[in-house]
């Protein structure tokens, strides 16, 4: 029983640790790529705004959230919540994440599957991202 609970501590440990160096490298380009202007000048905003027109969706909201990487989609109010980093910024990468973000909406629009399993799984993912954070 003893090694049984040395092994689950190894297993957490591997994941929280690589679970820190994913998180590292996605600061890390996301530091690198906010340099970078997108060719139109669209900031995060007008990307989300023009990928929701272009898909027939009029009944999501794009918000602005406070934080960094702290962007999402919320199935629940149909909002797309944008980070600082984001909501007014010309980057390649806020464009790639309000991109990213507004793919959820349109699979939500389109009844995708995955989404709503992702969906049912946000509270225990966000649950164990405190628990991590904590530890």
């Amino acid at each position: 029983m003893g090694n049984m609970i040395g092994i689950q501590w190894i297993i957490f440990i591997g994941i929280a640790i690589a679970s820190w160096l994913v998180q590292m490298n996605l600061q890390s380009k996301f530091k690198k790529y906010s340099r970078i202007p997108t060719g139109n000048g669209m900031t995060g905003r007008d990307v989300a705004l023009q990928m929701l027109h272009d898909n027939g969706i009029d009944d999501v909201q794009v918000t602005h959230t406070p934080g960094q990487l702290t962007d999402h989609y919320n199935p629940a109010n149909k909002t797309v919540n944008l980070s600082e980093g984001v909501y007014d910024s010309n980057s390649i990468m806020a464009a790639a994440v309000a991109a990213h973000e507004c793919g959820h909406a349109v699979q939500h629009a389109r009844a995708y599957a995955p989404l709503t399993m992702r969906s049912k799984l946000v509270p225990v993912v966000s649950f164990a991202s405190q628990w991590m954070s904590w530890l």
